[in-house]
């Protein structure tokens, strides 16, 4: 007990240093922000997430929407809470979960975030039974199913499914300097001189939020070291200082070299209209910049803007997605249940995703829905390697998470190899 107990006040506390962090001015929203209701009255369904920007709400009241037709007896409450990128949403949940306040059901990454923060800790019930009544078991792939589940226990209902190995590219930049996308990072980097000299910024990060650094190096893991190397990384078989890992930094130094010069000034969005302008070409970014290019910008998919697997990837599809479970300590169980079925068919998945800018995380969902970026992401979910994302929370604890985001940081400034892979290894101990 007392071992669980120092777990979950490291991880609180972490949270809330990552919030501290990065949330600058930014204020928190969401319905009840600052005047939370109980979750527990039978009716009644509160659901929290940190989905508050555009596309991604959209998505929410869609599904909402969706839910309260399909069960007008129970009324859902959106604990949206905006700001610094998800931390001030978790930062909040946190406190609550602590509190025994939780919500019905909040939004948490499958992966290492869901297990290593709160199953740890005791604080979900499992689903097994769950699974079994929905007849879920055959409707996701086996390997999400792993990202969700801990020792036999299924403990989350995957709503959705980003890809983070994959870069845009702005098709006119291309097309004008006589351009191919490049399969290796050898090409990459052939590709990005030729960039420069023709007076365009190879690939542009907004790193003002540590994550995007971090998104970018672990494609280069994933690219350097192949599915079953990267696995092998996280799970703790391979060593940051095995020489194998080295090459990984080598590379991303390089990589650092060609992007813009003010990204430490820029968010991820900031980034992205620099490639929708022309004034980059390229950007590594989860498929919610397709929604951003789209929706946002106003951009034409595979006229304005295209796609590719990010340089040495391909045939691996770096997952990012988003479950709902079940909190102990809840009340209305079966309303709750019945939100988390909603949201595991077909019809809600393919009501929330096309708005939301991801894929369906059910392998049977009705492709029409989507747009060609869409079905091309849903084609190579069902057939690559699924592996998990670092920067979004599925390969590694929160705490370590933090730990990485700062060694990044420090290595975008320092470019010390050594002293990088060190601080990424002696951060598993801590």
């Amino acid at each position: 007990m007392l071992k669980k107990q120092t777990m979950w006040v490291s991880v609180l506390a972490a949270t809330l240093a990552l919030t501290a962090c990065n949330a600058g001015d930014e204020e928190t929203g969401g319905s009840n922000s600052g005047d939370e209701e109980a979750s527990g009255e039978s009716g009644e369904v509160e659901i929290f997430s940190w989905w508050t920007g555009a596309g991604e709400e959209d998505g929410l009241l869609a599904l909402i929407d969706y839910f309260e037709e399909e069960h007008p007896d129970i009324s859902v409450t959106n604990a949206a809470v905006a700001g610094g990128a998800g931390t001030n949403a978790k930062a909040v949940l946190a406190t609550r979960m602590q509190g025994d306040d939780p919500p019905s059901t909040f939004q948490v990454h499958a992966g290492e975030e869901l297990i290593q923060t709160w199953v740890a800790a005791d604080m979900m019930e499992p689903l097994n039974d769950f699974y079994e009544q929905e007849e879920l078991m055959d409707k996701f792939p086996e390997e999400l199913i792993e990202m969700v589940s801990h020792d036999g226990n299924i403990y989350s209902v995957p709503m959705n499914v980003h890809r983070s190995n994959v870069m845009f590219y702005n098709k006119s930049v291309f097309e004008e300097n006589g351009l191919e996308p490049p399969t290796t990072l050898d090409e990459f980097f052939d590709l990005a001189e030729e960039l420069e000299a023709a007076g365009v910024t190879p690939l542009a990060l907004g790193d003002q939020e540590p994550w995007t650094a971090t998104h970018i190096f672990e494609n280069i893991l994933l690219a350097e070291l192949g599915p079953d190397g990267y696995r092998d990384l996280w799970n703790g078989d391979i060593s940051f200082e095995d020489p194998q890992v080295a090459p990984a930094a080598e590379a991303f130094a390089e990589v650092l070299e060609y992007v813009n010069d003010d990204h430490a000034s820029r968010n991820w969005q900031d980034s992205a209209q620099l490639v929708g302008e022309g004034e980059a070409a390229m950007i590594n970014m989860g498929d919610w910049a397709h929604g951003y290019f789209h929706n946002d910008l106003g951009l034409e998919v595979n006229e304005d803007y295209g796609y590719f697997p990010f340089p040495g990837t391909e045939g691996s599809f770096n997952v990012v997605s988003d479950t709902f479970g079940l909190p102990k300590g809840v009340d209305n169980v079966e309303d709750v249940e019945t939100f988390l079925a909603v949201l595991a068919s077909t019809e809600a998945q393919d009501i929330f995703n096309p708005l939301k800018g991801g894929i369906p995380a059910r392998i049977d969902s009705d492709e029409s829905k989507y747009d060609e970026y869409g079905q091309a992401a849903i084609s190579d979910f069902q057939s690559d390697h699924l592996t998990p994302s670092l920067a979004h929370g599925s390969a590694m604890s929160e705490g370590y998470l933090t730990q990485a985001n700062q060694a990044v940081n420090v290595f975008a400034t320092q470019r010390d190899v050594e002293r990088f892979l060190s601080s990424l290894e002696t951060a598993r101990g801590e």
